[in-house]
């Protein structure tokens, strides 16, 4: 296992990945946000079955930041319940794991 964690969000749009990634990479919440286009989520909310078009948002961190990075995400996201889901990382290349926790801040 390593320190490095990936981080997935939903969004409703690429803007608004766009704008939570610039955020907590500014904030060095996280090291890196990748924004993949072209989900179709359907899903059950208040009793009512949805069928939406979202984006994901990938994030890569430090494993000791996914709570203030959690905390923050709830705090900027437009989701009532957004899905802020962690990812354990077994292996990795060295170099590129080196990266993220160089520009991912100390807890």
């Amino acid at each position: 296992m390593t320190d490095v964690i990936l981080v997935l969000v939903t969004a409703p749009s690429a803007d608004k990945a766009a704008e939570l990634a610039r955020t907590l990479v500014e904030e060095q919440l996280a090291a890196c946000g990748n924004i993949v286009p072209g989900l179709r989520s359907i899903y059950r909310w208040q009793g009512q079955i949805h069928d939406d078009a979202e984006v994901l948002l990938i994030l890569k961190t430090r494993a000791a930041l996914f709570e203030p990075l959690r905390a923050r995400v709830v705090e900027l996201h437009p989701y009532q319940v957004p899905e802020v889901l962690r990812v354990d990382i077994a292996e990795g290349h060295a170099p590129y794991l080196a990266w993220v926790l160089e520009n991912s801040r100390q807890p």
